[in-house]
């Protein structure tokens, strides 16, 4: 089929012949079809209410369906932005991911819910899942420790700016966890230097859970191991006081026990230093956490 176009169009200019065009365009889809009719098709979302997408997502959630749960959760927040249900949907999405150890998303979706909404009544839930979600990835102490720091960074918000919420007390539980964790870390990298006798690295280490992580349950070790590092590099004063804060503070461990015998056999006892690092370092040990 030949479309020609009219002296009448030709004298109205090209934007009639344009819409002269556009509207012939039915007849000519129609002869240039021929024996087959074209199968044109456009993919619509239903738009379903917020209200009953939201709800689905918690009865999938409660029935254990969290792959379902997380569509119906991203569907409230996708088909109705800004709204209150999808205000809550975005945290609870954020749970959902946490629950399938999706952490990465869990955290970027938390995230975005504290940008949105900072003063919501669930942010600090949303705060409390980035921890978690941190924590969960916590290594081995022989591995990289930094989500062991990125816990303690986000359970601190928690503590900090929702000093009455209900996750405090866990919040701070994690806290205590992932700093044994890092004192942990530091113990591992100092008995390496020690089977080395690269005793200064050592000695660095110990310090360092010693003054750092006073209140963690490797600051026994961390005293004995400075007495017997101490002693190794002929640094007895240094040896006596270390042995001294250990048996002040921990005067029935197996760890006190070996650090006497040792100065012993050099005719040596625990002896106090004061003013020394050592000194100042005991007034904050509290124990085991």
């Amino acid at each position: 089929m030949i479309v020609q176009e009219s002296p009448r169009a030709r004298k109205a200019g090209p934007l009639a012949a344009a819409v002269t065009a556009i509207l012939l365009m039915p007849a000519l889809a129609g002869c240039m079809g021929g024996e087959k009719d074209l199968n044109l098709s456009t993919y619509v979302e239903q738009t379903d209410p917020a209200d009953q997408l939201y709800n689905q997502g918690l009865a999938n959630l409660n029935a254990g369906r969290l792959k379902e749960a997380s569509r119906k959760f991203e569907s409230v927040d996708r088909q109705h932005p800004y709204s209150e249900y999808a205000r809550k949907a975005l945290v609870m999405g954020a749970f959902t991911n946490y629950r399938q150890g999706q952490y990465t998303e869990a955290i970027t979706a938390s995230r975005r819910y504290l940008t949105l909404y900072p003063s919501s009544e669930e942010a600090a839930y949303a705060q409390y899942i980035i921890g978690l979600s941190y924590f969960r990835q916590i290594r081995d102490v022989t591995q990289d420790q930094g989500d062991a720091r990125r816990t303690i960074e986000a359970m601190n918000e928690v503590v900090q700016r929702w000093p009455d919420s209900e996750y405090v007390e866990d919040a701070k539980q994690k806290i205590r966890m992932a700093r044994d964790q890092l004192a942990g870390k530091e113990m591992q990298v100092g008995r390496y230097y020690m089977e080395r006798k690269e005793y200064v690295a050592a000695v660095r280490r110990f310090r360092n859970v010693v003054e750092a992580y006073s209140n963690t349950r490797h600051v026994e070790e961390a005293l004995a191991r400075l007495t017997e590092t101490y002693y190794a590099m002929g640094l007895t004063s240094e040896a006596q006081a270390a042995a001294a804060v250990l048996g002040h503070n921990f005067p029935d461990s197996p760890w006190y026990k070996d650090s006497y015998a040792l100065l012993q056999k050099g005719g040596l006892e625990p002896r106090e230093d004061r003013g020394s690092w050592l000194d100042r370092a005991a007034k904050t040990i509290t124990g085991r956490a």
